[in-house]
């Protein structure tokens, strides 16, 4: 059988973005005004005009019967979260190659190990998995709905709150290799004898020490259970405000402003 060598991959530099197909940015809200509180996840295209934000806001206090009060500490999260993401574009970051995949090895530089430990209403889910960083056509949303459909999840919220949190890793590994950038930018002029391209993200999973100069995807048996996935259903009467963080009820992907659902409204 053909394999592939786990050699060292040479990382690439590619203007700052979200490292998958659509350039969505994670935005999660959590507000409490009054002994109300109001929590969302969802994604947000960097590219709308700041006018979306307000009818957004707006509207989702409206269909809430959330007071007016709510709609400025919103704007202002939303609008804050943005102004950060927009701060890294124009900036370099690297990305290690897209996984070359034979039969059953693979180049695995390039991955980074994502953990999924979310409670989606009265659904706990912890999984693990290895994601491709430098494939920039992959879908977090896509995926989450695929491991929800594999694992019979019923709750429509569960996927999009996976996906929320997928997207939250990888922003974050984007955003520290702008960081990493910099720095050797800034190496380079003050010592350019002593730089070097020769490390990634830090991050990113080298499996290459793992492997030796060859690796396989199909993992060993006795780290099978590292890489279940764990389901629990919480019953009603069981289900509190003690305990793990409560990720509810609106995460979805993509929030447009005439899908505005039912969000998270607590009275404390």
């Amino acid at each position: 059988m053909k394999t592939v060598s786990l050699g060292a991959s040479r990382p690439s530099a590619v203007s700052f973005r979200m490292p998958t197909r659509d350039n969505l940015v994670p935005i999660r809200v959590d507000i409490e005004v009054d002994g109300q509180r109001y929590r969302d996840a969802f994604t947000w295209n960097p590219r709308d005009p700041d006018s979306e934000i307000i009818s957004f806001a707006k509207r989702t206090a409206k269909d809430l019967k959330l007071p007016a009060t709510f709609v400025p500490p919103m704007l202002q999260s939303i609008q804050g979260q943005l102004a950060e993401f927009r701060s890294y574009e124009g900036q370099e970051m690297q990305l290690k190659e897209k996984l070359c995949l034979s039969r059953s090895v693979a180049n695995l530089n390039g991955a980074v190990n994502l953990q999924i430990d979310l409670r989606v209403n009265n659904t706990v889910i912890r999984d693990q998995f290895l994601w491709d960083i430098g494939n920039l056509d992959s879908d977090p949303e896509e995926f989450a709905r695929t491991l929800c459909d594999d694992l019979n999840i019923a709750d429509p919220e569960v996927g999009p709150a996976i996906a929320v949190s997928i997207r939250e890793q990888l922003y974050q590994i984007a955003s520290q290799s702008v960081s990493i950038m910099r720095e050797k930018v800034s190496k380079k002029r003050r010592a350019p004898e002593f730089s070097s391209n020769s490390k990634a993200v830090n991050n990113a999973v080298d499996l290459f020490k793992y492997f030796g100069s060859k690796g396989s995807v199909i993992r060993k048996r006795k780290e099978w259970y590292l890489y279940e996935p764990v389901i629990d259903v919480i019953r009603n009467e069981e289900a509190g405000g003690d305990g793990k963080e409560e990720l509810n009820s609106s995460s979805r992907p993509n929030k447009r402003l005439d899908e505005v659902k039912e969000a998270s409204l607590q009275s404390l």
